[in-house]
């Protein structure tokens, strides 16, 4: 990989690989050490990829890493949204309460909602990067959307 295609590739997906981890993480710090690491792996890979399949990459050595860092390291504590940079913030101010929901949810939950309506993935997409059935990812889906219901006060016709 040229340093080129590298930038290239921060510019486009950066913020994608930046947010997941930030989600997965819930911690500045660790989403920035996963950010980096994950475009160090990108600049030592010889393949030469369109860009979704790149993006999907990227996804998920994201997700792998996130992974390693939970194994290996002690948590640190969780960041309400308005401790969180604005990039992480969704472009909507409107839904940042939403938002904030989304932070309190179970890790499974989160990721699941993140890739969903964040990133534009259908369920398929996240159950072949996450290695689940797509069941599986509607599952969490369906109770993140339950627990964000609650956490919010919905009704039950809304």
């Amino acid at each position: 990989m040229t340093e080129q295609f590298l930038c290239n590739a921060m510019e486009t997906h950066g913020d994608t690989v930046y947010r997941l981890a930030l989600c997965r993480m819930q911690n500045t710090a660790d989403a920035e050490d996963v950010y980096q690491d994950v475009f160090l792996r990108l600049l030592q890979q010889t393949a030469d990829w369109d860009a979704e399949h790149m993006k999907a990459w990227l996804i998920r050595a994201t997700l792998n890493r996130c992974a390693d860092l939970h194994r290996f390291r002690r948590r640190r504590p969780v960041l309400a949204l308005e401790d969180i940079p604005e990039l992480a913030r969704p472009a909507d101010d409107s839904a940042a309460g939403l938002w904030d929901a989304v932070a309190r949810l179970p890790e499974k939950l989160r990721t699941a909602v993140h890739l969903h309506y964040a990133e534009g993935y259908s369920t398929e997409e996240i159950a072949a990067l996450l290695g689940v059935p797509a069941a599986t990812v509607r599952t969490r889906l369906h109770r993140a959307r339950r627990q964000l219901k609650d956490l919010l006060g919905g009704m039950d016709d809304e």
